[in-house]
């Protein structure tokens, strides 16, 4: 009697192709939505930046409006990672709330640079452009205030003024990445200078620890 021949599964293969695909639809996506922004963008010119065929990107999301949702959603992952990522070295390093402080600004200024499209999603978000999903921004922004309750010591009573303190550092190290090419050169200034980051990085440590010089306790 012949040994029936077996025929090798295919799935593994399709599965690899299929995540390969869906990422390289939101690395396409999310690179015409921050250079373009949602409404000048198709489901079409994502298709066809991601190399796939036109009517792929609709079969992974169903619209442009969840695959605007999923760019956003895998953005804010790796924020909330890279939040958890400095928190859990902050308490291991067991340095005082100064030190930890400069390290987070640093981080933060840091991965905004490393992920340009990220600064101009969000202020097309802000202008209005594409669909609002506040609960993806919300995630990270807990885990954003939470960590920072926890590196700094404070109680419970003081989370207002995390979320202040939070606030403000954010808004020194954003302006810089969104007006790069407007307001900077007007005051002559060079984002893309080599000395740039750092010098700007020292300032916010400097500016937000003579701030709260008091409240490091």
């Amino acid at each position: 009697m012949a040994t029936p021949s077996v025929v090798p599964s295919v799935r593994p293969s399709v599965e690899r192709n299929a995540a390969r695909s869906r990422e390289a639809i939101l690395d396409a996506a999310e690179r015409l939505f921050a250079e373009r922004g949602y409404g000048a963008t198709s489901l079409t010119d994502v298709g066809h930046s991601a190399g796939v065929s036109r009517g792929t990107p609709g079969y992974f999301f169903g619209s442009k409006a969840e695959l605007w949702r999923a760019v956003l959603e895998r953005c804010f992952a790796e924020a909330r990672a890279a939040v958890l990522a400095g928190r859990d070295r902050a308490l291991a390093s067991h340095e005082p709330p100064d030190v930890i402080l400069a390290a987070v600004v640093s981080d933060y200024f840091d991965f905004l640079a490393a992920r340009p499209n990220l600064v101009r999603l969000m202020e097309r978000q802000a202008l209005g452009d594409g669909p609002e999903y506040p609960d993806v921004a919300r995630a990270a922004g807990q885990e954003a205030l939470a960590a920072i309750v926890v590196e700094l010591g404070f109680d419970n009573r003081r989370s207002r003024e995390a979320a202040h303190l939070l606030l403000s550092m954010v808004s020194l190290c954003w302006f810089p990445m969104v007006h790069a090419r407007t307001y900077l050169p007007a005051i002559g200034l060079d984002a893309g200078a080599g000395d740039f980051v750092n010098e700007r990085k020292a300032h916010v440590v400097q500016l937000i620890l003579h701030g709260i010089a008091n409240r490091l306790k």
